[in-house]
């Protein structure tokens, strides 16, 4: 007996070191152990402070680029299949509301091959409508459906590209969620707890990152657009566009290049900085593709040696290289401006383009002094409520109160340890919920007193009496607390942010309490009953 008390008392206090390490570590000094703590119990944007940031996803950037990508099919497709088409373009929405589409124009279609065209069509583009426009010309009209899920896509996706780029900065516990309702579901809210200056974040976030590697039209740059313009006679041919060359943050010139990409960021496997070999001290991002975008891309590279390629980012162009032989997987982005860029590039590409551009809705940056009030307000609280807990206990159950009061402070100290290990973030809901558990604890000593008090009155011994106590209790305490747990789930599953912390906060604190109000608590009592002498009462 003697000796499995030790054995739950060493448990005991191993428990109790390793959660005041989770909390302080081994601080060398008093700024130290405030450092530690800072470092290992995160805060919330609500007490820490940060950024607040409402984005719209400009789903109308996705359906251009499918609609690219079928011009680009169907131009091969038509080729291979002997149809002679005079050219396609396609429509350029600003936006696209619900009765907006998404159009793509077939013009001078060889009415001898109609039929052909039309299979053609039905057999491998069955997601978009077809509609004559005359003998020769028609539309391709993306059906609502399909539109309606290419929306959703496009969101979700760049939902979690975000998400992806936002947690590789290794920033403390963001959000990133829908926000809005049904008719604003493009909207995306992020908040970044502890970053008051979020530019460098915001143009990580927004940068669309959408890598485009084209062919090429004219064989040098023009130094002006207008000077490219006035050598085209002011018309652009079909499915072409002007860009602008930048290097390093200065213009390389004008090209004119076609606007179906050969591959897309959306064929991106992995991306990575690097120095670059040809010119020492500047950088380069180094990029792999995907099986399928290195398929297309090999075969492209071999059909078109001596023409150039040009690497488009986000409507401006990079890098323009001659091809020299077939590519087939890998390929490097060059000119930028230094270490910095390449690196956040790199991270743009690895964490996968947005399908869509981003516009910025709401920005707002919460200063900490709202935290630091909250922070006072509410430990100060949790004070006086935890000191009436104490004063109530040790009044009502005398000495025995002690052995409560051990365990009220146990649960705290083993609640924010838990918080620190899971670098769950506490928030000013959580604080409450950490309020709440010590509720939830005197509870459950309350139980198991008067559980002991009742076994006391039927005469039995006051070992025995504290057995039969705390075996009564228990299935009581977890009753209680398993009904309360299944409540915080339903708040977890379905709450926000704020409310998800305050679910996560309070199932920790009842988890810490089973641990604490029964196992320690039990402990304390066979140590007060142990040994050599004769019990006579119990201070209860």
């Amino acid at each position: 007996m003697q000796q499995n008390l030790k054995i739950k008392t060493a448990a005991i206090i191993a428990i109790v070191l390793i959660c005041i390490f989770g909390i302080i570590g081994f601080p060398k000094s008093v700024d130290g152990l405030k450092a530690n703590v800072q470092r290992n119990i995160h805060l919330g944007l609500d007490l820490k402070g940060g950024s607040h940031l409402v984005l719209q996803v400009q789903v109308q950037d996705a359906a251009k680029t499918t609609a690219d990508q079928l011009i680009e099919a169907l131009r091969e497709d038509t080729r291979t299949r002997n149809i002679a088409v005079g050219g396609f373009d396609r429509n350029d929405p600003d936006q696209l509301k619900d009765t907006d589409t998404i159009a793509v124009n077939i013009h001078g279609v060889d009415q001898g091959k109609t039929q052909l065209f039309r299979n053609l069509i039905a057999e491998k583009y069955s997601e978009w409508i077809l509609t004559p426009v005359n003998g020769s010309d028609y539309r391709l009209n993306m059906k609502p459906s399909t539109l309606l899920d290419l929306k959703r896509n496009t969101v979700t996706q760049s939902l979690e590209t975000i998400d992806r780029r936002v947690n590789a900065l290794g920033l403390t516990e963001p959000t990133v969620q829908a926000h809005g309702d049904a008719a604003t579901q493009s909207e995306i809210l992020v908040e970044l707890p502890g970053v008051d200056d979020p530019a460098r974040v915001k143009d990580l976030i927004g940068a669309t990152a959408q890598l485009k590697i084209v062919e090429v039209k004219n064989e040098g740059p023009w130094k002006t657009r207008e000077e490219a313009l006035a050598g085209k006679g002011g018309i652009l041919p079909l499915n072409t566009e002007l860009r602008e060359f930048m290097s390093a943050g200065s213009s390389g010139g004008w090209y004119l290049i076609s606007r179906s990409p050969v591959i897309t960021g959306q064929d991106m496997r992995s991306a990575k900085p690097a120095a670059d070999p040809d010119s020492p001290g500047r950088w380069e991002a180094a990029f792999t593709l995907s099986q399928d975008g290195a398929r297309r891309f090999e075969k492209f590279t071999a059909a078109n040696i001596g023409n150039k390629l040009a690497v488009v980012l986000d409507a401006q162009i990079r890098s323009v290289a001659t091809i020299q032989n077939a590519i087939s997987d890998s390929g490097r982005i060059n000119g930028l401006a230094g270490q910095q860029e390449a690196e956040d590039l790199a991270l743009v590409l690895k964490t996968g383009a947005l399908p869509a551009g981003i516009k910025y809705l709401q920005e707002r940056t919460i200063g900490p002094s709202l935290g630091v009030d909250s922070i006072r307000e509410g430990i100060l609280s949790g004070i006086v409520g935890l000191i009436a807990v104490i004063i109530v206990m040790l009044i009502y159950y005398k000495k025995s109160g002690l052995n409560a009061v051990l365990a009220l402070l146990l649960n705290t100290v083993v609640l924010i340890a838990a918080l620190a290990y899971f670098g769950a973030t506490l928030t000013l809901p959580g604080i409450a919920g950490i309020i709440l558990t010590v509720g939830m604890a005197v509870d459950s000593n309350v139980l198991i007193f008067e559980r002991i008090r009742e076994e006391l009155r039927t005469g039995k011994s006051i070992p025995a009496a504290v057995d039969a106590g705390f075996g009564k209790a228990w299935w009581t305490i977890v009753d209680t607390h398993v009904t309360t747990i299944v409540s915080c789930l339903f708040l977890f599953l379905f709450g926000t942010g704020p409310v998800r912390g305050f679910a996560v906060t309070l199932v920790i604190g009842l988890l810490a309490n089973v641990f604490t109000a029964v196992f320690v608590s039990k402990v304390i009592f066979d140590w007060e009953l142990s040994g050599g002498k004769r019990v006579e009462a119990l201070s209860i």
